[in-house]
């Protein structure tokens, strides 16, 4: 099987969706959740044959939901308008 190839199944699109939500769960910051939800959106299209086999597309379409995906979730997961981030504890106080 071509290696480009690959990338047009679908499950490899849900393995990669999988191990994103993973590595999020072990890495804070909501930064591979986007990725992952960009992903496993792929996938769900590939699965119901809603997408081509052009590379390029699928990943552009990768992109575009994971960025829509990470600005949604810093609506969501930000600071609030008004909210101060107050730092209780200094990096440099001694522990």
């Amino acid at each position: 099987m071509d290696q480009v190839a690959l990338f047009l199944e679908w499950w490899i699109w849900g393995l990669l969706a999988i191990l994103l939500f993973v590595v999020e769960v072990m890495v804070t910051g909501f930064v591979f959740l986007g990725f992952g939800i960009g992903a496993a959106i792929v996938a769900l299209l590939l699965f119901l044959g809603w997408l081509g086999t052009n590379l390029a597309i699928l990943v552009l379409i990768f992109a575009v939901i994971s960025l829509i995906a990470w600005f949604a979730m810093r609506r969501v997961f930000g600071l609030r308008r008004g909210q101060v981030k107050v730092w209780e504890k200094d990096i440099n106080d001694d522990v």
